[in-house]
């Protein structure tokens, strides 16, 4: 029989893709989910137990977490990655490593072919087939539930009529966690003038009033929280996220293009990647000179729109990586977070690379490193562009 890897996750399509892969096509089916840091390990033991009782010949969870930490989210910090302002590339940037992690197993144990349960009307269809197609160009890609363009109650009623009884009731709202967020969909997202009520979020408001936070950082990396220093920055990450989730704090809506070309609206709540980037930001502005901060802001955008648009294997990721990286030297430092119900403020920094070196000058108060004179010829050399401007065009 030819086997073939599932990118499983234990929901309904890949459910449908278990029973069809086997019983239609005569595959020999192995379950794989591969886990970016949003499952726990009870939930892992219920989705193991899932496949199995499908009829998966066998079922691995592969734990990408770290690499998805080294490899991608470091890169986002650098970068302070918000697409269109807003997202941080929660989701999107995880499907990548889940995929790469699936050709890896496919290839160690000598798959014929891989499939996915992606519908064919969003992004994540897109992710896995260029994923799949580029590392492993020799295997064959199935995908039941978007080829045959079956509708829930269909793979429901396919589902029942193999002797599959489970709870298959639809949640109200689609919640997909992670590492770096939780998207959240549902009705309101698929309108452009309603938002999600306080119901669809996974989490809830807990505290009142308002509570102080400390990031520390070392060369752009989150190190410490709250004066308890992380050897292991994925630890650090949970941190701030055990302390922001209970304020609410990360919930929007992001709009944007798809990597079909329409436009597609999601819910999010990413309470410790919020944070991190704007108190790395901030940091940045301290300790930066002004075309660091120009041209990191460019590359990062790029950076954001090619992890979302599933071009993560483009040999330019490599070269901003670099940049970004190198850029990071003097990034060190603390910064004063403020939390409150559904928000936060950013109070201030203190690092040993602050420009804001009073040594040379206090901003609208006092100058120790220039006179009056050599602002007058400054300021009359910068204008010359403008004054002959001027002169000429009247």
């Amino acid at each position: 029989m030819k086997k073939v890897v599932l990118a499983y996750s234990g929901g309904l399509d890949t459910s449908y893709c278990v029973k069809y892969l086997s019983d239609e096509l005569g595959l020999e089916v192995y379950t794989a989910i591969a886990n970016t840091g949003g499952f726990s390990p009870e939930e892992l033991v219920v989705i193991e137990e899932k496949a199995y009782a499908l009829g998966a010949k066998r079922h691995v969870t592969l734990d990408v977490t770290g690499e998805y930490y080294e490899q991608c989210i470091r890169y986002m910090v650098f970068g302070n990655v918000l697409r269109n302002k807003t997202y941080p590339v929660s989701v999107s940037s995880e499907r990548t490593f889940q995929a790469l992690a699936i050709v890896r197993y496919a290839k160690e144990i000598g798959a014929d072919a891989l499939a996915h349960g992606s519908t064919g009307a969003g992004n994540d269809q897109v992710r896995f087939d260029l994923c799949f197609s580029v590392f492993a160009p020799d295997m064959e890609i199935i995908t039941p539930t978007r080829d045959l363009r079956l509708s829930r109650e269909d793979e429901i009623a396919y589902l029942k009529a193999k002797g599959v009884e489970r709870d298959w009731t639809k949640l109200v709202y689609s919640i997909n966690k992670g590492l770096w967020g939780t998207s959240v969909g549902g009705r309101e997202t698929l309108t452009s003038d309603r938002s999600l009520p306080e119901e669809a979020y996974p989490s809830s408001l807990q505290r009142v009033g308002e509570e102080e936070l400390t990031l520390a950082f070392e060369q752009g990396e989150l190190c410490a929280v709250n004066g308890k220093t992380y050897a292991d920055k994925i630890e650090a990450i949970r941190a701030v996220e055990a302390l922001a989730t209970p304020w609410a704090i990360g919930r929007d809506t992001h709009v944007g293009d798809t990597i079909v070309g329409i436009k597609g609206r999601v819910g999010f709540e990413a309470a410790a990647p919020l944070i991190i980037i704007k108190a790395h930001e901030l940091l940045e502005k301290h300790t930066l000179t002004k075309w660091q901060s120009y041209w990191k802001e460019q590359l990062g955008n790029w950076y954001g729109m090619f992890l979302h648009e599933a071009m993560y294997g483009e040999p330019v990721m490599r070269d901003i990586e670099k940049f970004l990286e190198h850029s990071q030297r003097s990034v060190s430092g603390e910064v004063r977070v403020l939390m409150r119900p559904y928000h936060f403020d950013l109070l201030g920094c203190h690092s040993p690379h602050d420009l804001m070196n009073a040594s040379f000058a206090r901003y609208g108060e006092e100058n120790n490193a220039w006179t009056a004179e050599d602002v007058k010829g400054f300021t009359r050399i910068l204008s010359m562009p403008l004054r002959i401007h001027e002169a000429v065009n009247k």
